[in-house]
């Protein structure tokens, strides 16, 4: 039984730990790396890549296409009428099995640039959610409004660690849409619709992705705003202070 009670209380003792680490790791985060963050992506948002007019983001698809189309208005040759037209005699009439079809380098980099910086901000809401969650006290009567305070601010922190998952998601289904895109290209090379709808794809994407950059900048400034401003009443909720949240 005292075997137990030790081992009970070792671990006690090692949950305690962790749970200091992780506040003082939160804080740290928020009091210093949230305006290195900020100050940081201010600097990337200068950089060419997050230029939105000025930024020419089009990909030539080499893919053949149509030179040549069946006449099929004179029949006196013995030609079909709604024949498919025919490829460049140059691509041998099919698109070659082992040719590759490139990204859109341009679309790539801005992904490279961008996909840390969304991680980044995952992980920097995950540690203050916990330390938010750790420091709600137990139920009590009355004097809950720090409390409350503790709350909204959670579910502020909460709402953008499900905007960064989304921000991920947005970028896996860009690639699944544009191969499925190249897919038709590759099929039907004689409709240059398809060629447009890809040009339009990339586009959209590479706006959503620039917005998605100052969107993570100013997550971390209004977080770190929040917080701070109401840091004592998020540490300490059931203090006499009772100054409502900003």
């Amino acid at each position: 039984m005292r075997l137990v009670l030790d081992m009970d209380n070792h671990h006690l003792k090692l949950a305690k730990e962790f749970h200091e680490t992780l506040k003082v790791d939160a804080e740290n985060r928020i009091v210093q790396k949230f305006p290195e963050r900020i100050i940081h992506l201010n600097e990337l948002l200068k950089m060419p890549e997050f230029r939105i007019a000025a930024t020419d983001i089009k990909c030539k698809l080499e893919i053949p296409t149509i030179t040549k189309v069946e006449n099929n208005v004179n029949n006196c040759e013995g030609k079909t009428q709604g024949k498919r037209p025919r490829l460049d005699s140059n691509s041998h009439d099919t698109i070659p099995g082992q040719l590759l079809i490139p990204a859109n380098k341009k679309i790539v980099e801005v992904i490279k640039i961008l996909k840390p910086n969304i991680k980044q901000l995952a992980e920097d809401t995950n540690a203050l959610k916990m330390w938010v969650s750790l420091l709600i006290p137990k139920i009590e009567d009355g004097n809950n409004f720090g409390v409350s305070v503790q709350e909204d601010t959670l579910a502020e922190i909460q709402q953008v660690e499900v905007e960064a998952t989304n921000y991920l998601e947005q970028m896996s289904r860009y690639y699944a849409s544009r191969g499925k895109l190249i897919s038709k290209v590759c099929k039907y090379p004689y409709i240059e619709d398809y060629r447009c709808a890809v040009e339009e794809l990339d586009e959209r994407q590479y706006l959503s992705m620039s917005l998605t950059m100052h969107e993570i900048r100013n997550r971390y400034s209004t977080l770190h705003d929040i917080v701070i401003k109401n840091f004592d009443k998020i540490k300490k909720p059931r203090s006499s202070n009772t100054d409502s949240l900003y």
